[in-house]
């Protein structure tokens, strides 16, 4: 048998608790950006937690981790935009 389970998108509850499994951090000033993002666009815990995993040996792995999930949910969220409007279009010609 299987069995779906649904999982929601992440929420910025839920990315408090990656950011502090993944880069033990409570709090820093970019989290309000990213709080701001995520409120915008949906994006999996899964696609969060990929961006704050350690990924380099630069100095500041937490600036560079949450600045990688700024870049991707606003590549995201132009993504979404660009859909939007070439749906909005396609309807309009029709």
């Amino acid at each position: 048998m299987d069995k779906h389970i649904e999982m929601s998108y992440c929420c910025f509850e839920a990315f408090k608790v990656l950011a502090k499994n993944y880069l033990n951090i409570d709090s820093h000033e970019l989290f309000e950006k990213i709080e701001s993002l995520l409120d915008e666009i949906n994006m999996t815990p899964a696609d969060v937690a990929e961006n704050l995993m350690m990924k380099s040996d630069e100095e500041d792995v937490v600036e560079t981790c949450l600045n990688s999930l700024i870049e991707a949910l606003e590549e995201l969220k132009k993504k979404t935009e660009e859909a939007i409007n070439k749906a909005t279009t396609k309807n309009q010609i029709q």
